[in-house]
């Protein structure tokens, strides 16, 4: 394999246009309702310093591995990782690693794509006034009503997905590069509009006190398992995303401080989703929870009882929809390079076919939520769950941890000091010792910690 052949797929010229894919890519719909509820319900100011404790030490150390290998390899996650096994004279057997990380993001697809789908219908619903002065039980019963209507699921998640694929079509400027300009930007002002909204008719003592307090009687062992865990799946370590990005990475890129930018900006955005949502959810005598149940039912329902609350509410739900595009794009990039370069594809059909099966899966996972009793339904309700605890809590921090474990222990370290080389000898040597060290039995604790808690 040449030096052309590895340079194939393309580039950025400049630090920020990576900087700025890669933070469209972390901040998920995750990212904007999960976040802040571990935050509040974990202890606030210790959850606080126990995840960023574990994003710096831990999270971060294998993103910078993940994108020293592709910047190294300047290829997709196969082939990349190929590359770095031969120059450090090891077996391609660790080519299975990008074909495991490339598995792992269409999983999250799967359902991903369902829920992006959900967001867009309910943007679409906010403005047209579907939620005003809506009770909490009609609020719920659109939400039944949605699970219960296949195919209008099915359109909504295919709306979603076009654009996706025809961004990813586009190609590396045009497509990936150009989004993340004009996404990060639009993220960062519209959630400004809707904390200024907040702050303007919501509750901000109550939101003080469940995000900021600190209360050493929340916080124990789960929490800290659960900051380790979201500083793992907020940055999107695991997909084969900090590999593509770092083969499409200008040469002189100082990675190290650029990942850590990426983590900081992240997290920012994660509080100001908080700060968002919860001033308004504590205005309406609500109590906080986390996930479809907040973001489908809680939201609407506040937004939709508060003066100019349509207008914000589809602003929100505008603002879930182009998060999950950056990271749905993200996602999908690996797997489009994966068959560019393993199957010589142009990149036009290589989009459209991961958009199809990406798209199949996703029909899947509807159907396992459609109406009917357990015996007609797909997979008797679960496979949404199981496909979501699946890729969570079993192939993410193992993609992780093969990867520090590769990285950390198997190339050779001139290599990683070759890729490195605009940062200071003592970053090197400190990040080295984290991905070794640090980063292996943490990622190992959080796997054990989630099977006990499947099984027990």
């Amino acid at each position: 394999m040449s030096v052309a052949q590895r340079g194939e797929l393309g580039g950025w010229q400049s630090r920020t246009t990576f900087v700025l894919a890669l933070s469209a890519a972390a901040i998920g719909m995750g990212s904007l309702w999960r976040f802040s509820y571990m935050l509040g319900e974990n202890g606030g100011g210790l959850f606080m310093l126990a995840y960023l404790l574990c994003l710096f030490l831990v999270a971060v150390p294998v993103m910078i591995a993940e994108v020293i290998i592709g910047s190294h390899g300047r290829a997709s996650p196969v082939v990349a990782i190929r590359w770095a096994a031969d120059r450090s004279l090891l077996s391609r057997g660790w080519m299975l690693l990008g074909w495991l990380a490339c598995l792992t993001g269409l999983l999250i697809l799967s359902y991903y794509a369902v829920v992006a789908g959900w967001a867009l219908a309910y943007a679409w619903g906010m403005s047209t006034g579907l939620f005003a002065a809506a009770s909490a039980p009609q609020v719920a019963q659109q939400f039944e009503l949605l699970l219960d209507d296949v195919l209008l699921m099915i359109y909504w998640q295919t709306l979603f997905l076009v654009p996706a694929v025809l961004v990813v079509a586009l190609g590396i400027r045009r497509g990936l590069g150009l989004l993340a300009w004009l996404a990060v930007p639009c993220l960062f002002t519209m959630l400004a509009g809707l904390v200024k909204f907040a702050f303007d008719v919501g509750d901000l003592p109550a939101t003080r006190d469940f995000l900021f307090s600190i209360r050493p009687v929340d916080f124990g062992w789960g929490a800290l398992l659960a900051a380790l865990g979201q500083a793992l799946y907020t940055l999107g370590v695991g997909v084969g995303t900090g590999i593509s990005f770092g083969a499409y990475s200008p040469s002189r890129l100082p990675i190290g401080r650029s990942v850590m930018a990426v983590a900081v900006f992240d997290t920012a955005l994660a509080l100001m989703a908080g700060l968002a949502i919860f001033p308004i959810v504590f205005a309406n005598n609500m109590e906080p929870s986390m996930g479809p149940g907040l973001l489908f039912i809680g939201l609407p329902y506040a937004f939709g009882n508060i003066m100019l609350g349509e207008l914000f509410g589809t602003l929100f739900f505008a603002l879930i929809a182009l998060a999950a595009l950056g990271s749905v794009v993200a996602i999908m990039e690996p797997v489009v390079g994966v068959l560019m370069q393993r199957l010589r594809l142009r990149r036009v059909s290589a989009a459209l076919v991961v958009g199809v099966l990406v798209w199949l899966l996703a029909l899947l996972v509807t159907l396992s939520l459609a109406p009917g009793d357990d015996n007609t339904r797909l997979a008797n309700g679960s496979l949404f769950r199981l496909v979501d605890e699946l890729s969570a809590e079993v192939l993410l921090p193992l993609v992780a941890l093969l990867t520090a474990v590769l990285v950390g222990w198997r190339l050779r370290p001139e290599i990683l000091r070759l890729e490195l080389y605009r940062e200071m000898d003592l970053f090197f040597s400190l990040w080295r010792r984290l991905l070794r060290y640090i980063a292996p039995p943490a990622i190992a604790i959080v796997m054990v910690a989630a099977l006990l808690a499947r099984f027990s």
